[in-house]
């Protein structure tokens, strides 16, 4: 190879490195804005599709329109002095939404009394579903003697409960755990 035709052959590649390194830039400049659009369009790394926000899907509709029965259960541990029971048996649900009931402890000791509540979700599947926001199974609860106690329970439950589920057992164990120092077993 003579001198000429070597440097014709470096200038040739000097000239495709440029072309590759103007190309690079520009792919990575317009990478950008082609990624926010590929993510408007998939809803990817966070970035929802505002036409998704805008209209909702069949889906989200058919799911606003799912109704849960939620069944409300009270069971006194043996030997205590109480009275429990819900203020509702049953209650129907939309997956999502906040929903509000309370259970009526009464101590018919005549001194008084500690108590706590321990939960139970059933089907066993459903409890990872169901979450309780504000419960009275939270805290122990002093009583004195005949005294009533209207307790709050504040739940919802999640939107992505499985459709073969269409009623959720909530039950509730009150145990007295002031006389002995007992301690409530692990929910």
């Amino acid at each position: 190879m003579n001198m000429t035709s070597l440097r014709k052959a470096h200038l040739f590649i000097a000239a495709k490195l440029c072309v590759l390194v103007v190309g690079m830039f520009g792919f990575g400049y317009l990478m950008v804005p082609i990624y926010d659009v590929l993510c408007d369009i998939t809803g990817l790394n966070g970035k929802p599709s505002m036409e998704a926000s805008a209209a909702p899907t069949a889906e989200m509709m058919e799911q606003e329109q799912r109704e849960i029965t939620v069944e409300f259960v009270s069971v006194i541990n043996s030997g205590a002095a109480w009275t429990f029971k819900p203020t509702q048996r049953t209650m129907k649900v939309t997956p999502g939404k906040t929903y509000q009931t309370s259970y009526l402890v009464t101590n018919l000791a005549q001194r008084a009394a500690v108590g706590q509540a321990v939960p139970s979700v059933a089907p066993s599947s459903a409890a990872k579903y169901f979450n309780k926001i504000e419960c009275f199974c939270f805290n122990r609860q002093d009583f004195e003697a005949g005294s009533t106690k209207d307790l709050p329970l504040v739940f919802f439950v999640e939107p992505d409960l499985p459709r073969s589920i269409d009623t959720i057992t909530l039950s509730y164990t009150y145990f007295d755990i002031g006389e002995q120092g007992a301690s409530v077993p692990d929910s």
